[in-house]
């Protein structure tokens, strides 16, 4: 009985690392593709060419706190992809019974923006992976962030840091307060629920949120 079940064990590790392997394959194939289609030097090149592009120092240093702490904690210490954070947020997310934590990384939310990358589809989401790691080889850290504020949706049809802060506030970036840091760097996570203007009550539990994982970041 007991070989049987050894037996039965080994047999679905294999099948697990043939079925993860192949996985891995098209999802590598389809990173490749997406490069052959759009180098990432263009598609980097087309974010920046935006009208109202804001550069890294242009972003105060509370907005940049507050998203790596509510959306990657540690953004600084990974090359992309995120194994621990990863496995937290499944831990989290188990234990609850509910999803409240995501295991992407700052860098693949870059990644899914740059290249428009359905997070339904397994292989296209390996595939964000590899473009996440791409990025971290040839992008500093700074410029990752300067991206990502410059290519993440805000709601209310803003899509960049400048948009939001300008069309919800009436300010430039670098011009916003810590109440405004907060109240963006939370709304990413999922725009039409927390817009400041459609729904302030969310978008202030929200940016509670923010502030606590900052204390937690500290």
């Amino acid at each position: 009985m007991f070989k049987f079940i050894g037996r039965l064990l080994l047999w679905l590790l294999i099948f697990a690392l043939l079925i993860g392997g192949l996985l891995a394959f098209l999802g590598y194939r389809e990173y490749k593709a997406m490069l052959d289609e759009n180098s990432l030097s263009l598609t980097v090149a087309r974010v920046r060419d935006k009208e109202h592009y804001t550069l890294f120092d242009q972003l105060p240093e509370t907005y940049v706190k507050a998203v790596v702490a509510v959306e990657d904690r540690r953004f600084y210490q990974h090359g992309g992809v995120d194994i621990i954070g990863i496995g937290r947020a499944v831990y989290v997310n188990l234990r609850d019974k509910e999803l409240h934590e995501g295991g992407s990384t700052i860098t693949q939310q870059l990644a899914k923006n740059l290249y428009s990358i359905n997070n339904r589809d397994i292989v296209k989401k390996i595939a964000e992976a590899f473009l996440a790691i791409e990025i971290e080889k040839n992008y500093t850290k700074d410029e990752i962030l300067e991206l990502y504020a410059n290519s993440i949706y805000f709601g209310d049809g803003y899509y960049c840091i400048y948009d939001a802060a300008e069309g919800y506030f009436g300010v430039e970036p670098r011009d916003m307060d810590e109440y405004q840091c907060t109240m963006l760097a939370g709304v990413p996570n999922a725009p039409s629920a927390y817009s400041p203007t459609k729904n302030p009550e969310l978008a202030e539990e929200r940016r509670q949120i923010v502030l606590r994982r900052m204390k937690e970041n500290e």
